[in-house]
């Protein structure tokens, strides 16, 4: 490998050990919410989770697709040594996953193929699309592109109408309340719900003064509602006072 490849791939690397480091504290730290705050795991925290790792996934992407990054499946990982005996170093880069090289461990960590059971599948999967014509493939792929534009013009309707109603919804908005408006001013004016209302006193009569009296005058018959009494011989004026 020449010097120029050799540091690009040692940059490369590091670039990608950092990414999956963070990766797997993300998904270690998610791993431990779910099992120990459970019950007061709420959704908006869930979906903050899944954009996290979301956005490292991303970023991991964009590392390996990278024009500076070489090629790695053009590269060979060979086993320069098998050992039975315990290595610290290799326990400590593994964060104590591996703690032997040996010929149990190589074929999993090593291997450049999925595990069996998955490459049956994927082997079957593959079977299956090559029976069918590309005729009848054409017509899938067509059937699916109508679909999906369908449910992308169903889904743009819907929201070309969520946004009307939101805007007639904030245009027709009011901002006050008659009924309120009206007890308000009662309020001020009137004092309606701060005291009771009371009847209106009713007038009392002086005791000095007397109610008056009915006089029912005859136009053909006066009648004088004044009596005077005159004792004969008495030479005293009654209004006299001596």
């Amino acid at each position: 490998m020449q010097p120029n490849v050799e540091k690009a791939f040692e940059t490369s690397l590091e670039a990608i050990i950092t990414r999956v480091q963070d990766l797997k504290h993300s998904i270690g730290s998610f791993i431990l919410k779910l099992e120990h705050e459970h019950q007061m795991l709420n959704w908006p925290s869930v979906l903050d989770s899944f954009a996290l790792l979301s956005s490292q996934i991303n970023m991991l992407n964009k590392v390996l697709k990278s024009e500076k990054t070489p090629p790695l499946r053009n590269l060979v990982l060979l086993p320069l040594e098998l050992s039975c005996d315990r290595d610290e170093e290799l326990e400590k880069l593994t964060e104590g996953r591996v703690a032997v090289f040996n010929h149990d461990v190589v074929p999993n960590y090593l291997r450049t193929k999925p595990e069996p059971d998955v490459d049956a599948k994927n082997q079957q999967n593959k079977s299956i699309a090559s029976q069918i014509t590309p005729e009848l493939a054409q017509k899938q792929i067509t059937s699916l592109n109508k679909i999906t534009a369908r449910l992308l013009d169903n889904l743009n309707n819907a929201k070309e109408e969520w946004d009307t109603d939101s805007s007639s919804s904030r245009l027709n908005l009011t901002t006050d309340n008659r009924a309120d408006t009206h007890i308000l001013v009662g309020t001020l004016s009137l004092g309606k719900g701060i005291k009771p209302n009371r009847p209106p006193a009713q007038p009392t009569a002086s005791p000095s003064v007397m109610p008056q009296q009915r006089i029912n005058i005859d136009i053909h018959k006066p009648q004088s509602t004044v009596r005077t009494h005159i004792r004969p011989g008495s030479s005293v004026h009654p209004y006299n006072r001596t």
